[in-house]
């Protein structure tokens, strides 16, 4: 059997989707096989991806699904004893594939290695750090909190596990990421590589820059798991909300100055003081993200000079 299937779903990437297959192509790790959905792309995605010959290289089509629906296709049509998801905007390192595989075969009781990520902006600029956490074994407490492998682009997972678990939830609209990471982490043991592996890449017209729609599909993530969890772990679902909402109203921030970005950020920040309010341990951050969503809401053009301050807000507290 292959060794590592790498699924890339893909509508209109014209603009990324070269430099994400290049990161894939020029892994150390050479036994892979590529799959890319090409998910009714209507720009030259398909024209870009058609000019690569690598033998390891094949495309499938799918009318426009949800990225549920075209990862779990890639994992049908894919035959490799492991599993690697990635954003058609999202990069590798190079050792990415090797040093996950290692440390899984190293740790033959995980079904899951995951390393840390960086963020990215469009041009592919360092933007922050992500949260680089390193938990291994049983994470399932860990993860309810939050989903500290950040993207769909990190793990490699054994396909068994996927199977066992029946693949991403297609129900689910968003979310699904975190949703797949749980149910995994329900019967399966995970290892850190502690290393940034992943440059995840921010875009102001992505998906997951919709904050109202990303708090809702995650709130909905959020209520099917804790249905499910233990009692021991529902005092756990405090501390999930205070994540999300801090989350969001950081995210706001490190949106393009205006109004409607102050507003939601004053919502949101407005909402992780009340789940925050059980231990008062974060005050000066969130008056720190109070006058800022202020100036933003009132006075959004004047603040327009010091936009990069809410990247660095956020790089320092999330």
């Amino acid at each position: 059997m292959l060794l590592i299937s790498v699924i890339i779903p893909v509508h209109n990437g014209e603009r990324t989707i070269s430099a994400t297959l290049d990161s894939v192509l020029q892994q150390t790790f050479p036994d892979f096989e590529l799959i890319i959905i090409n998910d009714d792309s209507t720009d030259k995605t398909l024209e870009i991806i058609s000019q690569y010959t690598d033998s390891r290289l094949s495309i499938l089509s799918d009318s426009h699904q949800s990225a549920a629906v075209s990862r779990n296709q890639g994992l049908k049509h894919s035959i490799g004893e492991y599993i690697a998801f990635l954003d058609a905007d999202d990069l590798w390192t190079p050792d990415k594939l090797e040093s996950q595989l290692k440390t899984l075969k190293d740790h033959p009781e995980a079904a899951v290695a995951y390393s840390w990520t960086d963020y990215i902006d469009e041009a592919g600029n360092k933007l922050y750090p992500g949260s680089y956490l390193t938990l291994n074994g049983q994470v399932y407490p860990q993860l309810l909190v939050r989903n500290f492998l950040e993207s769909g682009s990190n793990p490699l997972i054994k396909r068994q596990a996927l199977i066992d678990i029946g693949g991403f939830d297609e129900s689910l609209q968003g979310g699904q990421d975190w949703d797949l990471y749980l149910r995994l982490a329900a019967k399966y043991s995970f290892v850190a590589v502690p290393q940034v592996q992943i440059y995840y890449r921010v875009s102001t017209d992505s998906i997951s820059s919709n904050l109202s729609r990303q708090e809702q599909q995650v709130l909905q993530v959020m209520e099917q798991n804790f249905a499910q969890a233990s009692s021991d772990l529902q005092s756990l679902k405090v501390y999930s909300l205070t994540h999300l909402y801090k989350y969001l109203a950081c995210r706001a921030l490190a949106l393009p100055p205006s109004s409607q970005n102050g507003l939601k950020a004053l919502q949101f920040t407005g909402k992780y003081a009340w789940y925050e309010s059980h231990k008062f341990s974060q005050f000066p951050l969130i008056l720190v993200l109070v006058l800022k969503s202020l100036v933003r809401f009132l006075f959004p053009c004047l603040e327009k000079p010091l936009f990069s301050l809410g990247k660095k807000i956020r790089s320092k507290f999330i």
